[in-house]
């Protein structure tokens, strides 16, 4: 599968942005998932998930912040 979330295997998230796609898991029944990077704009570390809905990875990803102590 073609992404344009990375180039050469190594995500192209900058620091501070979000990026995501929905992609096809199952045709039947159909499901879809979505994979989601954020880079941290103090750190630049990165965060990546997949999860079945966009508001999903961003609730994981909030935890994420608050466990590094760390804000959005």
């Amino acid at each position: 599968m073609a992404t344009r979330m990375t180039e050469n295997g190594v995500s192209t998230t900058q620091k501070g942005q979000e990026q995501y796609e929905t992609f096809v898991i199952s045709t039947r029944p159909k499901r879809t998932a979505v994979q989601y990077d954020y880079r941290s704009a103090e750190t630049g570390e990165l965060f990546t998930c997949v999860r079945p809905t966009l508001a999903q990875c961003r609730l994981q990803r909030d935890q994420w912040l608050r466990q590094k102590g760390l804000t959005n």
